[in-house]
């Protein structure tokens, strides 16, 4: 968007945007899905997500294999040691008989074997992790281009609809989830299954019928592990909810300090915190505990068949069924055994976890756009060369065709309004508080397109322009302002990148700003802050009419500009304004009548249409609505 507005939403190509604060989880406040969180199309979060992923599949199909390749090697380890605690044993019993000795130099090649292939192991691993990484990193910026680039082609009701926090969660938390899973649990999958067959591959080899009897346990495991997921993910759902409420509380009360502290609010804050936090408090004990119980159960069934094993083998070895070497492989391999199985159930929570943010990321990515423009959309002739089909001159005049519109398709707000500006003059806008004064402006912007009728420029329907070319005709000044973290020079020139030091000095001197910011410390070079709130509310309002003015608009557009600086600088910006309305098609919505006296044509709203038109002696002559709204100001001021 190119348009110089005062609550601008930026695009790409500016040189700095408004940041938002931290909440207390972190940025953008709690993350965006909790464990336990499910999905409601489970295959096509996971399906789109493997979209994305599609274009390295070679990649990961490597990363696999060196995970598979360091289970494996890590996996023959024991068995290896086995060998040597035979080979220890053997020589001990033919010490202790007198027929022989230890054999250290075979245990020392069986050792320096164990040890390459832990190091290989090792080595392969971390391998996989380098490459993976790697993968995940382009995965989520790519995630993160498509959100931003997605976020400059919604339409502006999308964001009268949707809190910041809530767009926030998706860009940050919910693809941190997918990142994190990605990067960790996708490897753990396979190392996890190639673990668990693994296993009992070498169990198999070591004693068939020990091996039977510690997988009769294996569907005790899997029923505690089953049992507690199943309880705790309700739990965790609640955790995140009330999460929720206690970050949106502490970032309501920061942000609203000033009013709490004014009106003695803390109380009622404290206490709302207190019940939001003791919900909270709940919530995660009874989802933390349970999820806690896993690996207790998971080692007490462990260790049931541990103490089994130990009794058979030795049985079994005393009967010379079985190497003493043999045992202690066996047994190792039992302890491990239950932990691929653990970290298999807790990788199928994650993934609820990660469809669900993944659903939430694809939801945002899949809202409705923009209506696109038209296939031969106008562009604005600024050359001065002869009008073509495509581009055209515009000479500022704007016409309003009987136009109707409501923010609810059911509920028109504006309805037949009709109104013809010509080239040059000075449009005021007028009326009581929701009578639709603001909603025109965005209409004529095409922020918002009509539902009926049509606004046309020089005779072309606004509709029919490049968003972009239209916007960039209009210069807004709202009562609203917005000023970025960064210099006042940067905020400044915000409304025209390559302005000279000289002609942003120009603009700020129009604006009667000049004055107070060579007074300010460092001067134009100052930083404002994140909620530019180290200058008065009066100096944000200057800054940015200096912007307006820099930008030197065809059409401007002021939103109760002057209604944050003091009489003696509204008089002084009412003759910078009048200067630099000169020849240029203006609209000016005003409460205070007073400003807009000299307005060459003044329309007056009045539940969504046009209640009255003309100038300001005319209408006094009328003796209507506008005298009335005019006369009452200054009763109410005496």
């Amino acid at each position: 968007m190119s348009t110089q507005q005062n609550n601008h939403t930026g695009n790409a190509n500016r040189p700095a945007q408004m940041r938002r604060g931290f909440g207390p989880m972190g940025p953008g406040g709690p993350r965006g899905m909790m464990r336990g969180e499910k999905a409601k199309d489970f295959k096509g979060a996971i399906g789109k997500l493997m979209g994305y992923l599609g274009k390295y599949k070679w990649t990961i199909l490597i990363v696999w294999t060196l995970a598979v390749a360091s289970t494996v090697f890590s996996i023959i380890g024991p068995k290896v040691l086995g060998t040597a605690t035979d080979e220890l044993f053997t020589g001990l019993m033919a010490k202790i008989a007198g027929t022989g000795g230890i054999d250290f130099d075979k245990i020392k090649d069986i050792m320096v074997k164990l040890m390459t292939l832990y190091l290989v192991s090792a080595l392969l691993s971390y391998l996989q992790g380098f490459v993976m990484s790697s993968v995940t990193a382009n995965v989520t910026k790519k995630l993160r281009s498509d959100i931003n680039g997605k976020i400059h082609k919604l339409p502006l009701k999308f964001f009268d609809t949707t809190t910041h926090g809530e767009v926030l969660s998706r860009i940050t938390n919910d693809v941190d989830t997918i990142s994190q899973t990605l990067n960790q649990s996708m490897t753990q999958i396979i190392t996890s299954l190639t673990s668990l067959i693994g296993i009992t591959v070498m169990m198999f080899s070591i004693s068939w019928q020990l091996t039977l009897f510690a997988l009769i346990m294996l569907p005790l495991t899997l029923f505690a592990v089953v049992f507690v997921v199943k309880k705790s993910q309700g739990h965790f759902i609640n955790q995140q909810s009330f999460l929720g409420k206690v970050n949106g509380h502490v970032e309501e009360m920061f942000g609203s300090h000033v009013v709490i502290k004014a009106f003695n609010g803390e109380a009622d804050s404290e206490k709302a915190f207190g019940e939001y936090n003791d919900a909270l408090y709940r919530s995660a004990w009874k989802a933390n505990f349970l999820s806690g119980l896993m690996m207790p159960i998971t080692n007490f069934v462990g260790n049931l068949s541990y103490v089994a094993v130990c009794m058979l083998g030795g049985y079994y070895a005393a009967n010379g069924m079985l190497t003493v070497g043999g045992i202690q492989s066996f047994i190792q391999y039992m302890r491990s055994f239950t932990q691929p199985i653990a970290q298999i159930a807790n990788i199928s929570n994650v993934l609820q976890q990660t469809a669900a943010a993944a659903e939430r990321v694809f939801e945002f990515l899949g809202e409705e756009e923009e209506v696109k423009e038209a296939e031969n959309a106008l562009s604005v002739n600024r050359t001065g060369e002869p009008d073509t089909a495509a581009c055209v001159t515009l000479s500022r005049g704007v016409r309003f065709e009987n136009v109707s519109f409501g923010y609810d398709p059911e509920k028109t707000v504006i309805h037949g309004f009709s109104a013809d500006v010509k080239p040059g003059q000075k449009v005021a806008i007028v009326g009581p508080t929701g009578a639709g004064k603001t909603t025109m402006v965005k209409l004529l912007m095409r922020f918002y397109d009509v539902s009926g009728g049509k606004i046309t420029l020089d005779g072309h329907d606004v509709r029919d322009f490049k968003r972009d070319e239209l916007r960039s005709l209009f210069g807004m000044v709202l009562q609203d302002t917005w000023l970025f973290n960064g210099s006042i020079a940067d905020n400044i020139r915000y409304g025209k990148l390559d302005a000279s030091d000289a002609e942003l000095r120009r603009a700020a001197k129009a604006a009667q700003a000049d004055h107070f910011v060579r007074a300010l410390p460092d001067g134009y070079n100052m930083v404002l802050n994140e909620e530019a709130d180290n200058i008065s509310q009066g100096q944000k309002q200057l800054l940015t009419i200096a912007r307006a003015i820099l930008a030197d608009p065809e059409i401007l557009i002021l939103d109760e500009a002057t209604s944050s600086v003091d009489t003696r600088t509204e008089v002084l910006i009412q003759k910078a304004m009048d200067n630099l309305m000169k020849n240029r098609t203006s609209f000016v919505i005003a409460h205070r009548l007073s400003t807009i006296r000299n307005a060459d044509l003044i329309l007056v709203m009045r539940d969504g249409g046009i209640a009255e038109q003309g100038t300001h002696e005319e209408l006094l002559k009328k003796k209507g609505f506008y005298a009335e709204l005019y006369y009452s100001q200054f009763e109410s001021a005496s």
